[in-house]
């Protein structure tokens, strides 16, 4: 099977849900000429990646200004169940594409999770996917996910799963993924150093699997200037430099990197390939070894 894919390394219209979520259907039909099976967007994309923003927090106090950022953070996160959850459902489905989106969940006691969520091409919600373990002060502004909704799904497009920015640091749930024959491995993240390239060439080797990275290009001009207690002016002038790419199941870069710029990446995947690579290595087979260790989900 083949397939063609499409990453958008874009940043929303940040702090601001209904205008970025206008944004993701402009993204859609500007790539819809490259008529993609599958459209991948950044981790956090709703309504944005809060790089370089306190939440007034330091360790032992809070501040109200902090609190007030926080407010409008979580009044401009997403629902699931919820209206806006629907009309990324439609867009899919008038698109005809399988939607895979990083947004900010409000849960229904009011914690927040950076979540990815999977749509098939009819539109329906086939999957969720809440981080495990925000990294440092991300642990300020989100929850954990208690890993029962890790997945890999089985779709029209072959076996779908993946991990959010530095869970893809975590071996066991890497091997999890592996164990249960992911094709296409999704990684959304905020991470923008050369190194992350580097992890990803690793985790698309160490798989035999297709790794979509995704990342969004942001500016400080991007950010609105009226963040309670919070300086624009002081933040870099890039906050994100992207670095969005595909690999191949053996490790070889067959689109991007993007750097530096907006834009729409594009590939087409053989999952041939994934099969292909197998001949020597397989994580989850032949070199498992389960006669020595043995890997379970406990929830």
């Amino acid at each position: 099977m083949k397939l063609n894919v499409a990453l958008i390394q874009a940043a929303p219209v940040f702090l601001d849900l209904n205008r970025s979520i206008d944004r993701v259907e402009q993204q859609l039909r500007e790539v819809s000429d490259h008529s993609p099976d599958l459209v991948v967007f950044p981790e956090a994309f709703l309504p944005g990646y809060p790089r370089g923003l306190s939440f007034g927090s330091v360790v032992g106090s809070r501040s109200e200004q902090g609190r007030d950022l926080w407010l409008r953070y979580s009044q401009n996160a997403l629902t699931v169940p919820g209206p806006d959850l629907d009309r990324l459902s439609k867009l899919a489905k008038h698109f005809s594409v399988h939607l895979v989106i990083g947004v900010v969940e409000r849960s229904q006691t009011g914690t927040l999770f950076c979540t990815t969520l999977y749509f098939d091409a009819e539109g329906r919600l086939i999957g969720k996917h809440r981080k495990l373990k925000p990294t440092a002060s991300e642990r300020v502004i989100w929850g954990e996910g208690d890993g029962a909704d890790l997945e890999v799904y089985d779709t029209a497009i072959g076996r779908i799963g993946g991990l959010i920015c530095w869970e893809n640091y975590m071996p066991l749930a890497r091997a999890w993924l592996y164990e249960h024959g992911v094709q296409i491995y999704i990684a959304p993240t905020a991470d923008q150093r050369d190194s992350w390239q580097s992890t990803l060439k690793h985790i698309a080797c160490e798989g035999r699997c297709f790794v979509l990275g995704c990342n969004q290009y942001v500016r400080r001009e991007d950010y609105p200037d009226d963040l309670p207690g919070e300086s624009v002016d002081d933040l870099p002038e890039v906050l994100s430099r992207g670095g969005s790419v595909v690999v191949d199941p053996l490790g070889e870069i067959v689109a991007g990197p993007i750097w530096d710029e907006s834009g729409s990446l594009f590939a087409v995947l053989d999952l041939d390939e994934v099969t292909r690579a197998k001949l020597d290595f397989d994580a989850a087979g032949h070199y498992a070894r389960g006669d020595v260790f043995e890997l379970r989900k406990k929830v």
